[in-house]
């Protein structure tokens, strides 16, 4: 391999872990819905390492969402777990009042609960579809529609969609990439809603990333790969530093973007 060519049928990509920017983030709220594993757990540990008091939600994983807990806190930064299920609009509510009757505050919101079944359209089952616009489209404007009110001047709330709300390369992402099409949307309206206030609104678009739940050495890794410009997949502590920025103040002029973090998959 020369240095003016990969190869992108290797799974080694460069060690970039980001910097940490311990007190970016002193003395402020994060919450962060689906944050026991995957993008989400990265995101609080970040944030909670750069010195925000982090709440995040779990629906069923109530053992990562401790082992989560425990592993923050040994590191001397703080995190706390709350059982929620970003489909159920009561209990979003609920999470809302929560977080403030805890800490007061609430300066971060991270919406990154999410999923999505992927099969043709027409072989999607109603549980599968009413899932997916349940916790993707409704449960996102229930947590930015209860949290905004109670935000002052400064604060930031970030959405994690999905370069599929604009980019299908192949079948069977259809619905899914609908839901991620209506969060980016949303968001748009939402930073001419609340920039007046000093709040901004953005959509992060991760593409491939390796995790549990889509691994770089699964089945589809290989087929994704060759679809990435740089030739690897992204990591989750790549995403939590970026929306590490998007959340700190050095971010302040940037509201109403959907930014895709893919290597260049969409491009």
């Amino acid at each position: 391999m020369t240095p003016d060519k990969l190869d992108t049928t290797s799974t080694q990509r460069p060690t970039r872990a980001g910097t940490v920017h311990p007190g970016r983030h002193a003395g402020k709220t994060a919450l962060v819905t689906g944050g026991a594993r995957g993008i989400g757990a990265g995101i609080v540990t970040r944030l909670a390492a750069e010195g925000a008091h982090v709440f995040f939600t779990y629906a069923s994983a109530a053992a990562d969402a401790d082992a989560l807990v425990a592993d923050v806190r040994s590191s001397g930064d703080r995190a706390s777990a709350i059982a929620a299920n970003s489909g159920d609009r009561a209990q979003v509510r609920q999470l809302v009042d929560t977080v403030l009757e805890r800490n007061g505050r609430l300066d971060i919101v991270v919406s990154n609960a999410g999923g999505g079944t992927i099969k043709h359209v027409t072989d999607l089952s109603d549980d599968e579809i009413d899932r997916m616009i349940d916790v993707n489209i409704r449960g996102t404007i229930d947590l930015l529609r209860f949290s905004a009110p109670v935000m002052a001047s400064g604060g930031r709330i970030i959405t994690i969609g999905s370069v599929s709300a604009h980019h299908l390369p192949h079948a069977a992402s259809s619905t899914y990439g609908m839901t991620k099409g209506a969060v980016a949307s949303l968001v748009r309206g939402l930073a001419r809603e609340l920039g007046p206030r000093g709040i901004t609104v953005n959509n992060v678009q991760p593409g491939p990333v390796d995790t549990d739940a889509n691994p770089a050495d699964g089945p589809a890794g290989d087929t994704l790969r060759s679809l990435i410009p740089i030739g690897w997949f992204g990591t989750v502590a790549e995403v939590a530093s970026f929306v590490a920025y998007v959340a700190s103040d050095e971010a302040a002029y940037l509201n109403g973007a959907s930014l895709d973090v893919d290597g260049g998959f969409s491009a």
